[in-house]
Formats: C-alpha cells, structure tokens, sequence
C-alpha cells in the first residue's frame, strides 16, 4: 500500500507542475481531476476559442493491479520519462495507449 501511495502523490504532483504550466485565459481553463478512490487521474482542458466549444484530455493516468497506466499523453516529452526519473521502475509502468501486441517492444510494462 505505501507504493501505491508514493504513486498517488507523484502522479497529482507531475500533473499539478504540468498544469501551472498550461495556457490558460479567461477563456480556456485547465483542470486537474483527481480522483483517489478509483484511481483515476487526469489534466482536462475545457473553455472557448473563437467562438467554439473547446474540450481535451492532455494527460490521464490511472493506478491499476499496482501499476501505473498511461491511457493518454499529450505532452511532448513523455510523463513516464517524469516517472522514471522519479524513481519509479518501468516494470511498473504501462503505457496503456499502446495497443497490447506492441507494449512488449516499449521497454515499459506490458499489463
């Protein structure tokens, strides 16, 4: 359990430090979404660009069998590179946007 917990606090940490960093106007905003009983974590834009409803995930990791599960990066440099550098083991780390036949050649976890 103190793993998963260590994971919890780098995952809202790393997506706390993604999202001060985030455009953000009186038109767009970004949302943290944090939700520690299911296990589910993610960056959301949401607001109005001319004149257009505007809405996108940017960031959603999930804490499952206790793994890490990247289900969608939008960054460009790579939220597992973060989480590596913290210390946590790739074997730990599944890069869930990666169709399951394919995961095995990441050097990440597979499932």
């Amino acid at each position: 359990m103190e793993k998963i917990e260590q994971y919890r606090t780098y995952i809202q940490n790393l997506l706390s430090e993604y999202a001060k960093g985030s455009p953000s106007d009186d038109e767009m905003e970004t949302e943290l979404i944090f939700d520690t009983q299911r296990e589910h974590y993610q960056v959301v834009y949401t607001g109005w660009k001319n004149r257009h409803p505007m809405y996108g995930c940017v960031l959603h990791l999930d804490i499952k069998n206790n793994k890490i599960w990247i289900q969608h990066d939008g960054t460009e440099m790579g939220i597992a590179n973060d989480l590596v550098n913290l210390g946590v083991p790739k074997e730990d780390i599944v890069l869930a946007f990666h169709e399951p036949s394919v995961r095995q050649y990441t050097g990440f976890a597979v499932s």
